[in-house]
């Protein structure tokens, strides 16, 4: 066994790859071995850290220097400075990483700090592209002991008696799901993950899957065994090539260790996994559609009952979680049910991942126990609102989900709370928007995601969205009635509860949302014919501060339709409305703010 003195993590994710992760990568190699250090410093690409932010992220241990916005050109300096010479190259930490001369470890950042990692415990720990770092975390530890120690109802009553809910939207008991299947009768079974994951802001399964595959392939494994199926298939967008990538790589080995396969851990279970790609519909995220979208049939809803526990793939009783639920569960059967219930709230127990973006300063993957309130998750972790901005709402669970209020920021974050004040947990998207979000707009960007992504099976979501935003476009340009904010009301509701799936039974949940925290903004749209946040173009108009013109003419150059007359050095330049196409060009080039936007 290799004995290595330092360990260089570098941040494999999308994020960070996209940001040269890669190419940071194979300079350390380069640096390395030009001083013969090779043998001395391990090279690691790991998964995501979350602190997504902070990328490219490069963390060295023993010491534990965390190290952001890394470029190429630093790493030779980190390599000569850190790894050879022993000295942390201090000004190329992250901004809480050195406090009163002393390095702060990643854990006492305040991103970190209020969370528990669980689903995410190995993400930025270990190489996923390598099972031995996946067992010395103890991996596949949970899979032998079902197999040797306990029976399928003996796994199936811990996961009942864990509280853990689906973390796919739903919040649907575990494990009454796996009992379903597991008691329906069958000469066949399937196990499913769902890895689909289509909301906007959303990369929560992504990131468990790039950093640490084999917790999703050895809890469907465990999932095989207490529901009595020996086939699963883990259902992926294509859009996510590294995860996928990642994922067949543990797959093989994990045949290759008799982790899969043939007479398991020499008992007489056997069990096997296959990728199938998703191209990318919204709707097979709804998994009847998931599960036609793996027979090879068109991605469209089934209707149900019967559910997917009795008839699913096939016609077969199948049992679909997805990513993040599975990923919890090998550590539910290592530590046990009570310790997993003892995190959370009394009806939504563990923790939460959650892709926090949009108008916060530390955007990023975060796992935060239920019950941490949003303004903990907003001010605390997320680190408030860039430059100086007032909050003013936040998204949760994507386009199915609803805008929350400044007067509900401490609530605590769990399933039924978030019901209630008009949203959802969702998969875990939260979108956080700032005083110059307008949110008439909110509901109509929504809403035009979810018609492009409705199936078109059922009338309610496939006519009944397009007039919603239809109504939307209107109110935005200007052309809104008092009669077309009742209309959109009463439509959303008449949609919420006759769709077929979930994506038609929430569509309108934006909608209803931002309708009934910010109806002002409706009325301001139709009545003032004023956008309050100054976002809606058709209700913007330009125009040039006499007193504080200096008559340089700048704008009028910037001006793409050179609707802005003026004499320069002679008189206070104007803007011809008529042709002014609220561009903005104006206002963005003219150094003396002599242009005002209303």
């Amino acid at each position: 066994m290799e004995l290595f003195r330092s360990h260089v993590l570098i941040c494999g994710g999308t994020g960070c790859t996209s940001s040269g992760s890669k190419n940071i990568e194979e300079v350390f190699r380069a640096e390395l071995s030009k001083y013969n250090l090779t043998k001395e410093v391990k090279l690691v690409r790991t998964g995501c850290f979350g602190l997504c932010e902070a990328g490219p992220i490069v963390i060295i241990y023993p010491e534990g220097a965390f190290y952001s916005h890394v470029k190429v050109k630093d790493v030779t300096r980190i390599t000569e400075e850190h790894l050879l010479k022993g000295r942390i190259v201090t000004d190329l930490l992250f901004k809480e990483a050195m406090v009163d001369n002393k390095v702060r470890s990643i854990n006492e950042v305040d991103f970190y700090k209020k969370q528990q990692r669980v689903a995410l415990r190995n993400c930025g720990v270990i190489n996923p592209e390598d099972v031995t770092e996946y067992i010395a975390f103890d991996g596949y530890k949970a899979l032998g002991k079902v197999l040797i120690e306990m029976q399928p109802e003996d796994v199936i009553e811990t996961v009942k008696k864990s509280g853990l809910r689906g973390r796919g939207g739903g919040g649907f008991p575990t494990g009454l799901k796996w009992e379903f299947t597991y008691r329906a009768q069958s000469d066949e079974k399937y196990v499913a993950c769902n890895a689909d994951e289509g909301d906007p802001g959303a990369f929560m399964d992504r990131s468990v899957l790039e950093g640490d595959p084999h917790a999703v392939i050895e809890a469907m494994a465990i999932a095989g065994y207490a529901v009595g199926a020996s086939q699963g298939y883990i259902y992926v967008r294509a859009e996510y090539p590294i995860a996928v990538h990642r994922l067949q790589i543990a797959i093989n080995q994990a045949r290759e260790y008799g982790l899969l396969g043939k007479n398991i851990f020499n008992t007489d279970f056997s069990f096997d996994l296959e990728i199938r790609l998703g191209a990318g519909a919204f709707v097979c995220g709804e998994e009847t559609a998931l599960l036609n979208s793996i027979e090879g049939k068109r991605g469209m809803p089934r209707p149900r009952p019967p559910f997917p526990a009795v008839k699913g793939l096939w016609q077969k009783p199948t049992l679909l979680n997805n990513v993040e639920t599975y990923a919890n569960i090998p550590q539910i059967i290592l530590k046990g049910s009570d310790w997993f219930a003892g995190i959370g709230t009394e009806k939504s127990k563990g923790t939460k991942v959650f892709a926090l973006g949009g108008k916060i300063n530390n955007t990023g993957l975060l796992e935060i126990p239920m019950g941490t309130t949003l303004r903990e998750v907003i001010f605390d972790v997320g680190g408030g609102i860039p430059n100086g901005k007032a909050f003013k709402a936040v998204q949760t669970g994507g386009p199915s989900g609803g805008c929350i209020t400044a007067d509900y920021l401490d609530t605590p974050i769990d399933y039924d709370n978030l019901i209630a004040l008009g949203s959802m947990m969702g998969s875990g998207g939260m979108i956080v928007m700032d005083e110059d979000n307008c949110m008439v707009d909110i509901a109509r960007f929504f809403l035009d995601f979810t018609v492009d992504e409705s199936c078109g099976k059922c009338t309610p979501c496939r006519e009944g969205t397009k007039r919603m935003l239809e109504i939307l476009e209107k109110i935005t340009q200007g052309k809104g009635t008092v009669a077309d904010i009742e209309k959109l009301e009463s439509l959303a509701n008449t949609i919420k509860t006759s769709s077929l799936c979930g994506l038609g039974q929430t569509a309108p949940n934006p909608v209803l949302s931002t309708l009934r925290y910010f109806r002002k903004e409706y009325e301001a749209h139709v009545h003032d014919k004023k956008c309050p946040a100054g976002v809606c173009q058709a209700l913007l108009s330009y125009r040039v501060i006499p007193e504080a013109c200096k008559k340089c003419g700048i704008c009028a150059n910037k001006c793409p339709v050179s609707c802005i007359d003026g004499v320069k050095g002679k008189e206070v330049y104007k803007i011809r409305q008529e042709q002014c196409i609220k561009c903005g060009a104006c206002m963005e080039a003219c150094p003396f703010k002599a242009i005002e936007r209303k």
